[in-house]
């Protein structure tokens, strides 16, 4: 089958690879324009890099549409792959493929559709998430499913984390279910849509907690809200980035020496790394030496 590739994210890095070593000639990458990120560098365009590295041609059209797609097609494209791309995709496009489009979701479908599925399993204190591969609609994330792979979540896993496993899980599923579809053996699955939840895109305006949050959330936001936009919170009257903490049941049992237990409305978080606006990274009771914090002063 002839495949034509969109993506612009990490997560779109596994899959690509694997379809690139399999029977499935790649006719070309579409990926997002080179853009300029922090201090006038440019930013990074992962998908770009590694297409340019196994020698397929680069296509990164602002829009994405059906004239961005000539040469692919005259060379006989039949399936457009959708991974990680970063926008919706025109009706127009999708029928312009034989055999339509497929997305690589990081989800099970359909929880989660939206931006951030993985942050979302985390948020959430889901057991279990995985990816799903689906024909893809002009819908968010809506269309018949054709497979699923399931992972379990750790109790300390992290977006970072997650998304590493969770790319190794579509790269082997893609594939397959490629061969599959050729084959004729998949049966597409409706998605029940009372079940659908959905994941908007993280803003910074997600990153600020409070103590008033019960502890294992707050321990949640600390995993799922990684590396970005992080997660912020009072401590010493100031506001400061938390770097690593956990949840405790008892916020009366001793901390390690250089952490804080903070009082929340369920349990205690245990602070054990913070970053103070403009500073370095130290450990909470560092920090609060430093502001000459009141013994037993609540944060």
């Amino acid at each position: 089958m002839l495949v034509v590739y969109a993506g612009s994210g990490d997560f779109a890095l596994g899959p690509l690879r694997s379809l690139a070593a399999s029977r499935h000639p790649v006719l070309a990458v579409i990926t997002a324009p080179d853009r300029t990120g922090d201090r006038g560098r440019p930013a990074p365009r992962p998908v770009r890099d590694l297409a340019v590295e196994l020698g397929l041609p680069v296509l990164q059209p602002r829009r994405l549409g059906a004239g961005d797609l000539a040469d692919p097609l005259r060379s006989g494209a039949e399936l457009l792959v959708v991974v990680a791309y970063g926008q919706l995709v025109r009706r127009s496009v999708l029928e312009a493929f034989p055999r339509g489009a497929v997305g690589v979701h990081p989800s099970l479908l359909p929880r989660h559709r939206g931006a951030s599925p993985i942050a979302a399993a985390l948020l959430a204190g889901d057991p279990v998430t995985g990816v799903t591969i689906y024909q893809m609609d002009e819908r968010l994330d809506s269309g018949p499913i054709l497979a699923t792979g399931s992972l379990p979540i750790d109790s300390e896993a992290t977006t970072p984390l997650l998304q590493a496993a969770l790319e190794v899980v579509a790269a082997r599923l893609l594939p397959a279910t490629l061969e599959l579809m050729e084959e004729g053996r998949i049966v597409p699955q409706p998605q029940a849509e009372e079940q659908a939840t959905y994941a908007p895109r993280l803003s910074r305006a997600d990153s600020r907690v409070s103590w008033r949050q019960p502890a294992e959330e707050i321990e949640r936001r600390l995993r799922a809200l990684q590396p970005w936009p992080g997660v912020t919170a009072q401590l010493g009257g100031t506001e400061v980035k938390l770097l690593a903490g956990s949840a405790r049941l008892d916020p009366a049992l001793a901390s390690p020496p250089e952490s804080v237990v903070v009082p929340t409305s369920s349990g205690g978080f245990q602070i054990d790394l913070v970053q103070p606006p403009g500073g370095r990274a130290m450990t909470a009771a560092a920090f609060l030496r430093g502001r000459r914090a009141k013994a037993g002063q609540r944060p």
